[in-house]
């Protein structure tokens, strides 16, 4: 790895918000860094998201310069140093460095610090403890940089001793190891988590779910799944037996299937709607995640099990209770790693199930026609959208407005 050309580095510190906030921090004594992810994204060449800074100036004083300089102060952390300063959109994590004076697996007390490289040797990864000063300096205390060129994520220091300040570093090594590294995993890192992984039952779930997610859709998601299964790491995380086969076929193929988090946990973990619950309950799902979920494991139920393939009259009835991409999930995970001619008809199954026309008629539409106001309606579209699918699905307006009639006619006269 070589370091981005001196111009890279100095049109990243051009940002005009960013020379603004390191403008009003430095001097007068202080120093302001920009620290951590960004440094190291901008040195791979790759995106720079949030930028975090660390200064030597205390929280107060973070607080006045930035708001002299016409940011926003918002104190989002100011017990342990941290203030985000807000200014035409943009917002910077400022921290006051900081050493650790007491930890407990999941959270230190600290004191405020104006020592550097006492703040990288805080930090979790050699890759992490990156800083760049204003004058467009990268400071290196750690061995960052050459284990950024080898693509490596190692501890700083004693890998142990680092994830006994926070056991979600054992996640965190795996996450970064799937984004950045290389090979195998650190062997001393790898050692550390296998003997501090009983930590991990005292993290909260939130906490592990986040991490979690960010894994399994990085470029190394699979190798490194199949590295925790072996250790010992990934049933107790997702409570269950992973389904490792179906995951790599899946995350190794960037075509085989969408790329979010919620489609790869089920990828991973799921079979039937039991999984689901499990996932929900252990790794605190949104609300959002565990409905995906939920729909991917009722499709995989609908589906799984049949003689043969299912036709498309089948597929449309079950994507009008669960979706279209839910039922696309469970066809894709049903065929993973399976031989080329299932998956070519898995896709073509779902390109004919895109292709399905919407049906138009509501609930006015059967009022129109006479029905009156209540459950019957209900019954009258669910009827006619069944018989409209088991016709092939025709997209003309008037031919669906009949089958709403019909429905309609049949049920008044069933009663």
């Amino acid at each position: 790895m070589t370091l981005p050309p001196a111009q890279a580095i100095a049109a990243f510190l051009a940002r005009p918000a960013l020379a603004a906030v390191l403008t009003a921090l430095n001097g007068q004594g202080e120093e302001t860094r920009v620290v951590g992810g960004a440094v190291r994204d901008l040195l791979l060449g790759e995106g720079v998201g949030d930028i975090d800074l660390a200064t030597t100036g205390l929280p107060q004083e973070t607080i006045r310069r930035g708001e002299r300089a016409g940011f926003k102060a918002v104190p989002t952390g100011i017990e342990h140093g941290t203030v985000t300063l807000v200014r035409d959109g943009v917002g910077f994590e400022v921290t006051t460095l900081r050493q650790d004076v007491e930890t407990d697996g999941r959270r230190a007390k600290v004191l405020f610090g104006r020592d550097f490289v006492a703040d990288a040797l805080r930090r979790d990864f050699t890759v992490n403890a990156l800083s760049l000063d204003g004058a467009g300096r990268v400071h290196d205390h750690c061995g960052g940089l050459a284990d950024l060129a080898g693509r490596r994520i190692r501890f700083i220091g004693d890998a142990g001793s680092r994830i006994c300040e926070d056991y979600l570093r054992i996640l965190r090594f795996f996450r970064f190891h799937a984004r950045y590294g290389a090979g195998p995993p650190d062997p001393d890192g790898l050692a550390a988590c296998i003997m501090g992984r009983a930590g991990l039952a005292g993290l909260s779930r939130e906490r592990v779910r986040a991490e979690l997610m960010k894994l399994l859709v990085a470029p190394g998601a699979a190798e490194v799944v199949d590295t925790m299964a072996a250790a010992g790491l990934l049933m107790p995380i997702i409570g269950g037996v992973p389904h490792l086969s179906r995951f790599a076929a899946v995350a190794c193929d960037r075509e085989a299937g969408p790329v979010y988090p919620a489609f790869r946990l089920a990828a991973l973990a799921v079979r039937v709607r039991e999984d689901a619950l499990r996932l929900r309950d252990g790794l605190r799902l949104s609300n959002e995640e565990f409905d995906r979920i939920d729909r991917i494991a009722g499709a995989l139920e609908a589906l799984s099990g049949r003689a043969s393939a299912p036709d498309i009259a089948s597929l449309r009835h079950l994507a009008h209770r669960l979706g279209n991409d839910s039922v696309a999930a469970g066809l894709v995970l049903l065929t993973a790693g399976a031989d080329e001619t299932a998956q070519h008809q898995a896709q073509a199954m779902i390109a004919e199930l895109g292709r399905t026309p919407p049906f138009r008629p509501s609930g006015r539409d059967a009022l129109a026609l006479g029905a009156e106001a209540g459950p019957l309606v209900g019954r009258v579209l669910a009827t006619a959208r069944r018989d409209w699918i088991d016709a092939g699905a025709p997209a003309e307006a008037a031919t669906q407005a009949a089958f709403v009639e019909r429905a309609l006619v049949a049920l008044l006269a069933a009663r």
